[in-house]
């Protein structure tokens, strides 16, 4: 059974850092494909990062891409999302979501919230 778990959220000032993690199990990292996904209240999900478990295949939200940093640890199976020089609309409850291609099967983490105060 694969299971998702994030950490690393929490309540930052403006122009801060944090570090999500997304620890994967259940079945092979290396095959993996993982993705950061955020939600902020009254908006729709939106995606923010991905990569492969392999540490390749890495796309960003191209407004996130020169703040935002996603990397893999295949000796950990954990994905990072490095989020520097936080802004308040950052604000959000971040997902990480995962995939085992070719299976269309994706799996989702409970989420972790991260508050950046105006």
């Amino acid at each position: 059974q694969v299971q998702l778990v994030e950490s690393g959220g929490g309540l930052v000032q403006a122009g801060g850092s944090l570090r999500l993690s997304c620890a994967v199990s259940g079945r092979t990292f290396k095959t993996s494909v993982t993705a950061w996904f955020r939600q902020a209240p009254g908006k729709d999900r939106e995606f923010v990062a991905q990569i492969n478990g392999s540490g390749g295949d890495i796309w960003y939200a191209t407004s996130l891409k020169d703040r935002f940093t996603i990397s893999a640890d295949n000796a950990k199976n954990t994905v990072y999302l490095q989020m520097n020089s936080l802004k308040p609309e950052d604000t959000a409850v971040y997902y990480c979501n995962t995939n085992f291609p070719p299976s269309p099967d994706a799996y989702w983490g409970q989420g972790t919230q991260v508050t950046v105060p105006q």
